[in-house]
């Protein structure tokens, strides 16, 4: 009786809920709950990892995070974002539910001018949007069979459904299907604030020049850097549409480091 309660409202939540790209969603956690966790993710990252202090680098970020939110409706209830840089060489940044963002000098290495590290910064921000870490959540929530959140989840597995990566003890990473769809709102996000959507294949020319011994795309939960720029490639005249829209408008981000 509890699994068939539990399969009826999975069925009524997949009518209500679909993903920015229309994608019909499993959504069980409030909004004001994710935030919660959110906050809580970051603010203990905060109290573990050096903070980058330094006035160029903070404002470069908050330049393209600001162009960014600008032409993004964020219906998850979050008023303002904080934005963080963190002292670390790894190329990493995130976004969290509750209005959080964080990005590690290391990315400033690969993202080598604004337009590249908006596209990382608006595939974070996609992330949180289309609430991905909702639907992690969620489906640790049907596995386990309880609509208990905090009960059911440890921190290192709330790091992971949020999305915050290997390095913070991801156990629920997002899948390639999260990762192509945070790419393609991404791509629209960073059009829509005036930045390059062409640089974001070049981004994905840069990481794959990292290498690192990745997992064959079949054995890994992220699509293959060659599956993610032909993916952009092939949404790139829309996306050039739209930051051809936002030239005219007057939108040009003076962002600078």
């Amino acid at each position: 009786m509890k699994h068939l309660r539990i399969l009826s409202l999975v069925l009524f939540v997949l009518h209500c809920n679909t993903s920015p790209t229309g994608r019909k969603q499993i959504i069980l956690v409030s909004d004001g709950e994710m935030n919660e966790m959110g906050t809580q993710a970051f603010d203990d990252l905060k109290s573990k990892t050096p903070i980058d202090s330094r006035n160029n680098t903070n404002s470069y970020v908050k330049c393209i995070v600001d162009s960014e939110l600008g032409v993004t409706t964020d219906t998850t209830g979050v008023d303002s974002w904080e934005v963080i840089v963190f002292k670390d060489n790894t190329p990493n940044a995130f976004a969290l539910p509750g209005g959080k963002i964080g990005v590690f000098t290391g990315m400033f290495s690969v993202a080598k001018n604004k337009d590249q590290l908006a596209a990382v910064i608006g595939h974070e921000i996609g992330h949180v949007i289309a609430r991905h870490g909702n639907e992690r959540v969620s489906q640790n929530q049907l596995a386990s069979g309880s609509v208990k959140l905090l009960e059911t989840l440890g921190k290192p597995t709330v790091a992971g459904a949020l999305g915050m990566g290997a390095k913070f003890g991801v156990l629920l990473p997002f899948s390639r299907q999260h990762e192509s769809e945070a790419d393609l709102i991404g791509l629209e996000i960073m059009a829509k604030a005036g930045f390059d959507p062409r640089e974001s294949v070049n981004l994905w020319k840069n990481m794959s020049a990292l290498g690192g011994g990745k997992p064959n795309e079949l054995l890994s939960t992220h699509p293959s850097d060659e599956t993610r720029m032909k993916q952009l490639n092939q949404a790139m005249p829309k996306a050039m549409a739209l930051f051809e829209s936002a030239l005219q408008s007057g939108k040009k981000p003076n962002c600078v480091m």
